[in-house]
């Protein structure tokens, strides 16, 4: 679908990611469509499955959860099953990521304590070699990507 994009769809995209709460007429105006064009093109993005889904971002210390840790885990084996139940079961578990390299999977987790993230290690230890690193904090918040056209590949790192 992402070669059918055109740059209304990702202004549409790029304004929702940035406020999804935003009304229909006002994500128009911004794209310069009228409500009628925002809300089919909208839901064509939902029907195709390009928008997935809309969330609230939450404020993991806020309510509870101060500690968040990046966990790679080394899954011996291919019987993945048992883990996906865990991580079912588990939703302190806020993302998953099967990966290639020594590392069969790195999970984002959040904990109330250490000794809560602690137990939480010792479950997923009974899978497979883990390492945890603490997270200090957020440098850079999860923002979504840009059009393809839009990015900035060429440009050199500065530091």
């Amino acid at each position: 679908m992402t070669g059918n994009l055109d740059h209304i769809d990702w202004a549409i995209i790029e304004q929702l990611q940035r406020e999804a709460r935003i009304s229909l007429s006002e994500l128009g105006r911004r794209v310069n469509l009228s409500p009628s064009a925002t809300t089919e093109r909208v839901r064509n993005l939902e029907a195709t499955g390009v928008i997935t889904g809309y969330r609230a971002e939450i404020d993991l210390a806020k309510v509870g959860y101060p500690v968040l840790a990046v966990v790679r885990l080394k899954y011996p084996g291919n019987r993945h099953e048992p883990l996906r139940s865990l991580l079912a079961e588990r939703r302190e578990v806020l993302e998953c990521l099967r990966t290639t390299g020594d590392d069969c999977y790195t999970l984002k987790v959040a904990a109330t304590s250490m000794e809560h993230l602690e137990t939480l290690m010792d479950e997923l230890a009974g899978f497979g070699g883990t390492h945890t690193n603490v997270v200090y904090s957020q440098t850079l918040p999860y923002r979504g990507p840009v059009a393809p056209s839009a990015r900035s590949d060429d440009r050199p790192v500065t530091r």
